[in-house]
């Protein structure tokens, strides 16, 4: 492994030359021993360099390595063989038209032209088609019936289309179409001025703001060789839980409502607006956008802040743990989500779960654990998953990390933060450099990763969600169950769409 693939460190800067750069066979071979031995893929991309198109992939283990090699026009799918390649190869090929050979479903990501002038690698011309405009997968037999759900939903909801094969009221087979949020995100970090990167970055998913800049800021800074300060770090630190806060209670509010269960269900909804507004204490804004940037943040938390922060705090602990029990010690609730929408540890890892997602099903990896970043390595981060993997463990999930979160903020603001805001940040970038970032966002896994050319423009910018992985964690939890658990199923996942499509 270590002879193939370079070790490196999370947030390091790498020149390009550095990185090993593979045969085909070497690349693929090593990477499937990687995972199939129990690694994850974290990134695997193509980028085109002097009009050549290149195979980029970072893994991780307990450790983070990454290699490249030239990539064939088509090639042998490497999902045939090892799952967690397999939303990544789709990614791929409807972006640069490569074809993975044997690939057990090929089917359209967002439904974005390919970027080279190639034939359609999907077997139809789909180009000026809108998202789910193709032929679904089918299950045979007379009592098979069809639910189609979505794209447009009731409700303030972003778009999505979900495809029910079911013999009565069981589900045996959902299907997931997203796409139609593309907004070829991507494309425009290359193409915008240096200063709206963090700006492009905190849109990316507005209830993941945190996440996605702190990841961006951490990778202009290990380009830029700039180190936030002490203070900026704590501030930070805490934002990502408030996040992490605001929207587990959100989640189980709205697992709340779908048991009619709703006097937790109003608490939740009114408790989440309370943690909203010490981001907007924070920063100004309730989903922490214009705090964090390259080099540091652009708010500090002055004394008069710290200890209205830390007042609130303590009234609403009492108050969130109150509603946890309401809500956890009710007999009709555990009877809805015991068994309910079961992801078994084996399937999760086949699958990449990350996050609570995960966690739930028996995988203990926490990025604050793994590769911890900002204060995260002062911090105690206890492993939190658990072992039947349904609604019930992914719901408990959260309710740990809620309290975990409170503890960790109220830990951070004990004493004094002093940081020095920034103004202006370095977007000097230099030339062939390489760096990933990953961070535990509230839905887990975030990844930002960047490639300059040799005149320090950026070259590629590859971004993942945890939805990127997770969607298809909720499909398999509707195998076998009643149609109507969708809702709850959902809930206890609560996936990006906006995340996903880009």
């Amino acid at each position: 492994m270590t002879n193939a693939f370079l070790e490196i460190s999370n947030g390091e800067k790498i020149a390009r030359e550095k990185i090993p750069h593979l045969s085909f066979d070497e690349f693929s071979k090593t990477a499937l021993l990687v995972v199939e031995d129990g690694g994850k893929v974290v990134q695997f991309f193509a980028y085109e360099d002097d009009n050549d198109i290149k195979f980029m992939a970072v893994l991780r283990t307990d450790k983070l390595f990454v290699a490249g090699c030239d990539a064939p026009d088509s090639y042998p799918a490497l999902s045939k063989a090892c799952e967690p390649f397999h939303m990544f190869e789709r990614e791929i090929a409807e972006q640069f038209g490569m074809r993975p050979e044997g690939h057990p479903w090929l089917k359209m990501v967002r439904y974005h032209a390919n970027c080279r002038d190639v034939p359609d690698v999907f077997g139809n011309d789909y180009k000026e088609d809108i998202p789910g405009n193709y032929n679904y997968y089918q299950v045979d037999g007379d009592e098979i019936h069809e639910v189609a759900v979505g794209p447009v939903h009731a409700g303030v909801i972003e778009p999505g289309h979900f495809r029910f094969n079911c013999i009565g009221e069981r589900v045996l087979h959902l299907e997931i179409q997203l796409g139609y949020q593309h907004r070829a995100i991507e494309n425009l970090f290359l193409n915008v001025q240096a200063k709206r990167l963090p700006i492009l970055a905190e849109n990316i998913a507005g209830d993941t703001t945190i996440g996605h800049s702190l990841c961006m800021a951490q990778a202009v800074e290990a380009l830029t060789s700039v180190t936030p300060d002490k203070g900026a770090q704590m501030i930070r630190s805490i934002a990502l839980e408030l996040e992490r806060l605001a929207n587990h209670i959100g989640d189980l509010g709205a697992l709340s409502g779908d048991v009619a269960f709703l006097p937790p269900a109003n608490y939740f909804g009114r408790i989440r607006g309370d943690f909203l507004n010490l981001a907007l204490l924070l920063c100004g804004n309730r989903f922490g956008k214009g705090l964090v940037r390259p080099g540091g943040v652009r708010f500090s938390l002055a004394d008069d802040i710290r200890e209205t922060l830390a007042e609130r705090l303590k009234e609403l602990k009492p108050q969130v743990e109150h509603v946890l029990d309401l809500l956890f010690s009710a007999s009709t609730v555990r009877a809805r989500f015991e068994d309910c929408g079961i992801v078994s540890t084996y399937d999760a890892e086949k699958l990449g779960l990350v996050g609570p997602a995960g966690r739930a099903s028996g995988i203990p990896y926490d990025v604050r654990r793994s590769f911890p970043t900002e204060h995260y390595s002062q911090i105690d981060i206890p492993e939190n998953k658990k072992p039947t993997g349904d609604v019930y463990d992914r719901a408990r999930v959260r309710y740990d990390e809620i309290l975990q979160s409170i503890h960790i903020i109220q830990s951070l603001i004990y004493s004094p933060v002093e940081t020095q805001c920034v103004d202006d940040s370095n977007f000097n970038l230099p030339p062939s450099s390489f760096v990933v970032t990953v961070n535990e966002a509230w839905r887990g896994e975030v990844s930002h990763a960047i490639l300059t050319d040799n005149r320090g423009k950026i070259l590629r910018y590859k971004v993942k969600d945890p939805s990127f992985h997770n969607w298809n964690g909720l499909a398999m939890s509707l195998r076998d169950t009643g149609i109507s658990d969708f809702p709850l199923n959902n809930k206890s996942f609560n996936l990006s769409y906006c995340g996903f499509d880009l």
